[in-house]
């Protein structure tokens, strides 16, 4: 679940791993920006958009030992994403930065932006996602043929509805329901027109169902 286009950042949102469901970074971030948690996101913590995401190293990751390296080293090897490394850096794990620093910027060529605290964190993912944005829109706009999506959220309730459908989840849900704006329309879709959205499988599941 690290390479490219394995996952897809509905426009505007931030993916999350579910281990990070009730942290403080999650309640901070919640209200500045949409949330989603989501399982089996494998090294990465946020996904900001299609291609750049998150790999959180806390305090207590430096303080244990070396898994975080190994982590660090397994994402760089697998994902062709571009992966930001936030780092806490606080009084206890200061000592520890610099080996960190050189391991990931001069050995893996990566992003290190440190932090004192997750509230800290929250504030700078905040400002990602507005670059992240930006830089999507002009993607976007670029584009003529590329019907402008829809950014604000569904109706609760019609986003529960489409969830309901096999094998689709919260994200895939937003990304329909950004895509054909009513479930009207995304009933009378071709499957070649969800394939474009979903992939062939889910496609397939929907059209059937």
């Amino acid at each position: 679940p690290v390479t490219a286009g394995s996952i897809v950042v509905p426009y505007g949102h931030v993916i999350g791993n579910e281990k990070w469901r009730g942290s403080e970074i999650a309640q901070r971030l919640q209200g500045k920006i949409r949330l989603i948690f989501e399982d089996g996101l494998g090294l990465v913590d946020f996904h900001l958009s299609n291609r750049i995401c998150i790999l959180y190293i806390s305090e207590a990751d430096l303080v244990a030992g070396d898994e975080f390296k190994r982590r660090l080293v397994r994402f760089r090897n697998a994902s062709s994403l571009r992966g930001i490394v936030i780092v806490e850096k606080t009084p206890i794990s200061d000592q520890y930065f610099l080996a960190v620093q050189k391991l990931v910027v001069l050995e893996l060529g990566m992003v290190l932006l440190p932090v004192a605290k997750q509230g800290e964190a929250s504030q700078l993912i905040t400002q990602l996602v507005s670059f992240c944005v930006r830089e999507q829109s002009k993607d976007h706009n670029s584009n003529p043929f590329l019907r402008k999506q829809r950014s604000q959220l569904p109706e609760p309730s019609v986003f529960w509805t489409v969830q309901q459908i096999p094998g689709v989840g919260k994200t895939k849900a937003l990304l329909l329901l950004q895509q054909f704006g009513s479930i009207h329309r995304l009933c009378n879709a071709s499957v070649s027109e969800l394939e474009q959205v979903v992939g062939q499988t889910v496609a397939q599941q929907i059209y059937t169902f």
